[in-house]
């Protein structure tokens, strides 16, 4: 199982300490381009459910195409 956690940077270390004190546990912190590119991809997610569900409207391809 593959768990991502939010921990605040203050107490980052003593957490990392934590779980790496576990043999069952292997544990490596993200690097921030890795954090945004997962937290987008969340969105992007979420965002084509609530598009499936009929609860927010798709854009158009082409307005999509302008924006990039």
């Amino acid at each position: 199982m593959k768990v991502i956690l939010d921990i605040k940077d203050a107490k980052a270390p003593f957490v990392m300490e934590l779980l790496q004190s576990f043999s069952f546990v292997k544990a490596k912190p993200l690097s921030p381009y890795k954090a945004k590119v997962l937290e987008d991809v969340k969105e992007a997610v979420e965002e084509m459910k609530l598009i499936k569900a009929g609860k927010l409207r798709a854009r158009n391809a082409e307005d999509l195409f302008n924006e990039l």
